[in-house]
């Protein structure tokens, strides 16, 4: 058994299989795993009365957490860098807040998506993470780390969507009330929009997760260039997908839209933006380009965000532009994978 893996419901239904038990003792060892990670059952108090089947259940459980290699800070983002049981690593920021953390969390070892502007995607992909090593990043953070997670973001290495049934397991896992307890309007998941995932996110019905979407240009011609997998998902097919998409009252997507200079930050491709989005209830977060060693691409100037920034918001658009924290130890968007600094 993996707790990693399991929401409390599914250990319970686990420890009725194994061990014709209830939710007595599966609920002490789901919440006393889940305080702290030295987890033996026989100190459990709720096991004290049953020595043999806390033993049975010591053996049954195989719990392998990523062992954190570096942490690296830079004006309070920490990134850590985990080896997992196989040798590859991963790369999770933390991001400090107000009065919690943000967790943005990794889906897969590289990424196939090949998005010209990303570091991870470089790598290719090595393998899907399964979902205990998803919710190990986020468990790492809160519960031997001691912040204050409030938000995770799955916005780190490969694409979540790729990953579908791991992801989504994690998320069920992230949400459970006795564990982690991140409720689903705190998860957002960002993809380069793959339309049958995204109809297969939508089937799950869960409104309340915030799903933001790589957009990066306001025609195929353009998208494809910087993203490849608009070649087999052109934009037309995306928002058809993104308009069936179930959202809770009031809510929103999220487009995202990397500025690169000289490629896509020409003001006059708002109104084109503006014309793709339209129908869509959204809000548009502009991202600064963040290079990476031997990138192609170039970051912006800041007179060109800000005249793209205003461009945007003649179009009647909701833009929030978001800052690049952690850019110096390649913490930013699109800078995880590969060796770190």
């Amino acid at each position: 058994m993996n707790l990693l893996a399991l929401t409390y419901p599914q250990l319970k239904d686990e420890f009725r299989r194994r061990y014709d038990k209830g939710a007595f003792h599966a609920a002490a060892l789901y919440r006393s795993f889940y305080r702290a990670p030295d987890l033996d059952p026989e100190r459990i108090e709720a096991f004290a009365a049953s020595p043999g089947l806390a033993r049975q259940v010591g053996r049954d459980l195989h719990i392998h957490l990523p062992k954190v290699v570096a942490q690296i800070q830079e004006e309070g983002v920490t990134k850590l860098v985990m080896a997992l049981a196989d040798g590859l690593r991963i790369e999770s920021v933390v991001i400090p807040m107000a009065n919690h953390a943000t967790v943005c969390i990794s889906s897969q070892v590289g990424c196939r998506m090949g998005c010209r502007f990303c570091r991870t995607g470089k790598m290719g992909l090595l393998r899907n993470l399964t979902a205990d090593e998803i919710v190990a990043q986020v468990y790492l953070v809160k519960v031997q780390l001691g912040f204050r997670v409030r938000n995770v973001v799955f916005m780190g290495m490969g694409e979540p969507l790729d990953n579908f049934g791991q992801v989504t397991q994690a998320i069920r896992v992230l949400e459970d009330q006795r564990g982690l307890d991140v409720a689903k309007r705190h998860i957002t998941l960002s993809t380069v929009g793959l339309p049958d995932a995204i109809e297969s996110l939508a089937a799950l019905d869960w409104p309340q997760l915030k799903l933001a979407v790589s957009v990066n240009a306001p025609n195929d011609l353009l998208r494809s260039r910087l993203m490849p997998i608009n070649l087999g998902h052109p934009m037309d097919r995306l928002k058809r997908a993104l308009q069936a998409y179930s959202l809770g009252r009031r809510a929103t997507l999220f487009i995202e839209y990397v500025l690169i200079k000289d490629v896509n930050d020409d003001p006059g491709l708002a109104a084109e933006l503006a014309a793709y989005l339209d129908g869509l209830p959204v809000k548009l977060n502009l991202i600064p380009f963040n290079p990476g060693a031997h990138s192609p691409f170039q970051a912006p100037e800041s007179e060109t965000v800000e005249r793209f920034r205003r461009a945007l918001i003649q179009q009647h658009l909701f833009v929030r532009l978001r800052s690049s924290k952690g850019a110096h130890i390649r913490a930013a968007c699109g800078q995880l994978g590969g060796a770190s600094p």
